[in-house]
């Protein structure tokens, strides 16, 4: 599609609502204003619903390759972009893990022919792989990945004189998973004494404990501190945690940032009882205190960005009993969603869910032109309907793995349009393919 007519919507943009039009062509913004009458190949009225800018999602599983019985780059895409999510940077967790420039390049070829969403794919960091580590490019590529805590394959990065390197000599975003290997391990052991192998998901947050993702996080920020290092802390899960942030000065000029995730916001440790398995994440969602005190640090500034840490498994994997069963699960499809409930209980304002979801992940990671709607920019959007809801079913969910925390619970809004690099790909629960997502860059 050439170009695209979309009137009368509600434009929610850089913390402002005013009724507009937005004419799209060859992909790009070319026009905003209020009575646009310009020839399109495709006119679409917005009259009454929301208009935002399309979700940056910094942090997802697609689990492609070597793991494509959980998930696809192809199947998660569209379950991202059927929730207003237009742009993706995914973990180097895969199999093998993403610590070559060429398996690197592999997930690119592949989200190239297959992503329905726009894409970014981190370099994964190891003890071991710093010269390949610097040879990434900064321009074509969003991030180090460092796992400061358990992950798969060789990917816990646990040498403190490795930790030193990398702080100390690349000029990229340095993203961290931050929990103590060793408090954990010590936790466990404790809990097994305990219980044996009867360990319930209920102590999951118990073993991943707060004081573990504290003194994990604080010792990366005392790093980015001692090196002038760009740091970006993945999923905060602990009130502890929030001190360590500055909501002082502007987002543009920080050199320490933070994310939250959706489910950190949305459970807490009350929630095991009857979810079980379903939500367990690492780091561990935790207690209620600690699900406000997160909020509030996304309201206040501390925490920068909101994101999913969307990481699918097979129910039958999930269903294993709690040391068997893998940690994560799938929320792409619903994350806009989910913080666009708090918008409707009036706990957070649509400007906001904008700025964390859209505009400051555009920021953090120099994004370039998108996370706006700016003339000029990637015709990046999401059309929001508040007059319709969403029930959440095994019948509608999206993502390969076939199941939701969000399970039988009921939206009170609808996503009804996904644009994406200007091509609409996602229409009234309806997908169109035919336009396929692009490479990200970064200024």
């Amino acid at each position: 599609m050439s170009s695209l007519l979309i009137k009368s919507a509600k434009i929610v943009n850089e913390g402002q609502q005013f009724v507009g039009d937005v004419f799209i062509k060859d992909g790009f913004i070319e026009q905003i204003g209020s009575t646009l009458n310009i020839p399109s190949d495709r006119e679409i009225n917005a009259e009454g619903k929301y208009l935002l800018p399309g979700c940056i999602d910094d942090q997802v599983h697609f689990r492609e390759p070597g793991l494509t019985h959980k998930a696809e780059i192809f199947t998660e895409s569209r379950a991202a972009v059927a929730g207003g999510i237009t742009s993706f940077m995914e973990m180097p967790n895969t199999v093998p893990n993403t610590i070559t420039q060429e398996l690197l390049e592999d997930k690119y070829n592949i989200a190239s022919k297959r992503s329905l969403a726009n894409y970014s794919f981190f370099m994964g960091a190891t003890n071991d792989n710093l010269d390949e580590v610097l040879k990434t490019d900064p321009k074509n590529v969003c991030g180090i990945k460092i796992f400061m805590g358990s992950s798969t394959g060789n990917m816990l990065v646990d040498n403190e004189k490795t930790l030193e390197s990398i702080f100390s000599s690349t000029p990229m975003l340095i993203a961290t998973h931050c929990e103590d290997e060793e408090t954990i391990q010590r936790n466990m052991e404790v809990f097994k004494q305990k219980y044996g192998e009867n360990i319930s998901p209920e102590m999951h947050p118990l073993i991943r404990n707060a004081e573990a993702c504290y003194k994990s996080s604080s010792f990366a920020v005392d790093l980015a501190k001692k090196h002038n290092s760009r740091l970006h802390i993945l999923h905060i899960s602990s009130a502890k945690e929030t001190a360590l942030f500055d909501n002082s000065i502007l987002l543009k000029d920080k050199k320490i940032t933070a994310e939250a995730c959706v489910h950190h916001l949305w459970f807490s440790d009350k929630d095991y009882a009857e979810k079980g398995n379903w939500i367990k994440w690492n780091p561990a969602i935790k207690t209620e205190e600690d699900r406000k005190a997160i909020f509030e640090a996304v309201l206040d500034g501390r925490i920068d960005v909101i994101a999913t840490d969307h990481a699918p498994h097979t129910i039958e994997e999930k269903s294993k009993p709690y040391l068997q069963a893998p940690s994560g699960g799938p929320l792409v499809q619903h994350s806009l969603l989910a913080m666009l409930e708090f918008y409707h209980k009036n706990e957070i304002s649509i400007e906001k869910i904008v700025e964390k979801m859209a505009h400051n992940p555009a920021i953090c990671f120099n994004v370039e032109k998108r996370g706006f709607i700016r003339e000029g920019y990637w015709a990046d959007l999401v059309l929001v309907d508040f007059k319709a809801h969403s029930l959440v079913s095994k019948d509608n969910i999206i993502s390969k793995c076939g199941w939701s925390p969000f399970e039988g619970h009921e939206f009170s809004s609808a996503i009804s349009h996904t644009i994406v690099s200007g091509n609409l790909v996602y229409e009234n629960g309806k997908f169109i393919e035919s336009g396929s997502g692009r490479r990200l860059k970064f200024t």
